[in-house]
């Protein structure tokens, strides 16, 4: 078994990582949730992926989450007739919207968003293939965008396109994000990553498309955008998500990469405000991609995360088309280990204690975290049919790991992405007046898993009467030994 850790680990299936064997090893070092990239694949492959990791999830007895990310309006330049061309500073260069995807050349290439004329004006900076290649607007005619190459280097098909400083109207969603989602959900994915929103309404559109299906899945905003980390659209994003990405690929390239690290620790902070989970991606390890080992300057990448708070961390060619796959996932796990034993854990809330709770369950689980601060807690075993519970727990930072006991299948799927978290299934056949039966089974798991001793005291949250979502009413400690010779 490894060791215990807080911070969980997200890892892209592709090529490297998507058989059987590889599933197997990853699970085992530790990964909790693996990414589907809908940007590449099949609905087949996307099934059989998913088939296989909850085959090799249970083999290893413990749940793994899925999440789904969508493409979103990836702006690409078509293809050249020879694969490529090299682009030189104060060349002339025309980005074609007329022009067919398969018939670039050393002087223009097609579009696959024809809009974009329509996006740009003169002055107006482009950045292609993630920020290598630069150029700016001179003019535009009808639709062709005459450019200046500003950084020259070699341009290959399909390479992305963004323009500095935002400013894309590319909906959010794609005609084929919506056919991606039917799929997702029909998989029965945890969560579907959305890319490149500008503002909830985009996250509240695509939480519509979802709940269509008939699919409860938790919504992942993927930060990207110049847009989404202005103020007022940052925090309708965080109200209207599930999760949120700091995706720092497309929005470096949008922002600048000066600009990355303080936006990536404001959305950290803000974050806990509104109850939201963080994911940090993008080249955590992706010197890893060619070498066995990560660099300095990678593991402070990822342990930085850490100590900011960040719920987990992604790997995403590493896993999904890098040499070392597994080698990856057990570098991000003993960063994560050797800086938690360093964390400096406050007695406060992560989440301002200023903000009220919004509810009995938040209320509780406030006041469950207070506790494992005052307290030698061992543990803490939380009853949760929704997960709400949990999730109100690991905005707060504790020592103690939490359980979270449910016999919904869905929702320890939700929690895996949770900080601090365990799912831990339990049966769904406890009556209203079982709660003491309950405390008692769950001990006696507990005990038998080797997860707590006889003389541990651990906290105890539950609904009475029991089986009711969101009725959280009840907190007590409990010495694990006790639960079996006195009335609890």
């Amino acid at each position: 078994m490894i060791n215990f850790r807080r911070t969980k680990i997200v890892a892209t299936l592709g090529p490297a990582s998507e058989s059987p064997e590889m599933l197997d090893k990853l699970i085992k070092a530790g990964v909790n949730v693996v990414r589907l990239n809908f940007s590449h694949g099949s609905a087949d492959e996307h099934r059989t992926r998913a088939e296989n990791v909850r085959a090799a999830a249970k083999a290893n007895g413990v749940c793994v989450g899925i999440l789904a990310d969508m493409q979103g309006p990836k702006i690409r330049c078509g293809k050249f007739k020879t694969g490529k061309t090299m682009l030189t500073p104060g060349q002339h260069f025309i980005l074609d919207g007329d022009m067919s995807l398969d018939d670039g050349d050393d002087e223009r290439v097609g579009l696959t968003y024809k809009e974009l004329v329509g996006d740009v004006v003169p002055g107006a900076r482009l950045l292609l293939n993630d920020g290598l290649l630069v150029m700016d607007v001179d003019k535009v005619i009808g639709q062709e965008i005459h450019c200046t190459v500003v950084i020259g280097g070699v341009l290959s098909n399909n390479k992305g396109i963004n323009r500095a400083g935002g400013g894309l109207s590319a909906a959010a969603l794609t005609d084929k994000d919506k056919e991606d989602i039917k799929t997702a959900c029909a998989i029965g994915v945890d969560y579907v990553a959305i890319s490149f929103p500008r503002h909830g309404a985009d996250m509240e559109y695509a939480r519509s498309l979802v709940r269509a299906e008939g699919s409860n899945a938790g919504l992942v905003a993927k930060v990207e955008r110049a847009e989404a980390v202005l103020p007022e659209n940052l925090t309708s994003i965080l109200e209207a998500s599930d999760v949120v990405m700091v995706a720092r690929g497309d929005l470096g390239v949008e922002i600048g990469d000066a600009s990355v690290p303080p936006v990536q620790k404001r959305i950290l902070r803000e974050a806990p405000k509104h109850n939201t989970p963080v994911i940090v991606a993008t080249q955590m390890m992706e010197s890893m991609c060619e070498n066995p080992i990560p660099t300095r300057a990678e593991v402070n990448d990822c342990a930085n995360a850490v100590l900011d708070g960040t719920d987990a961390i992604m790997l995403s060619g590493e896993t999904a088309a890098g040499k070392y796959p597994l080698q990856a996932v057990e570098a991000m796990h003993r960063t994560c280990i050797e800086t938690e034993k360093q964390r400096v854990l406050p007695s406060a809330a992560t989440r301002d204690p200023h903000f009220p709770p919004n509810s009995i369950d938040e209320c509780i689980a406030r006041q469950a975290m207070e506790s494992s601060h005052m307290m030698p807690i061992s543990a803490i075993a939380s009853f949760t049919q929704s997960g709400n519970t949990v999730l109100y727990m690991s905005r707060h930072l504790t020592k103690s790991p939490i359980y979270a006991l449910t016999p919904s299948a869905e929702t320890a799927g939700r929690v895996t992405l949770f900080r601090n978290v365990i799912p831990k299934p339990v049966s769904d056949d406890y009556g209203p007046k079982d709660a003491q039966k309950a405390t008692r089974d769950v001990m006696a798991m507990m005990l038998y898993d080797k997860l707590v001793t006889e003389e541990d005291l651990v906290i105890m949250t539950l609904g009475t009467p029991m089986g009711a979502a969101g009725g959280t009413n009840t907190m007590k400690i409990v010495r694990v030994g006790e639960v079996f010779t006195k009335e609890i």
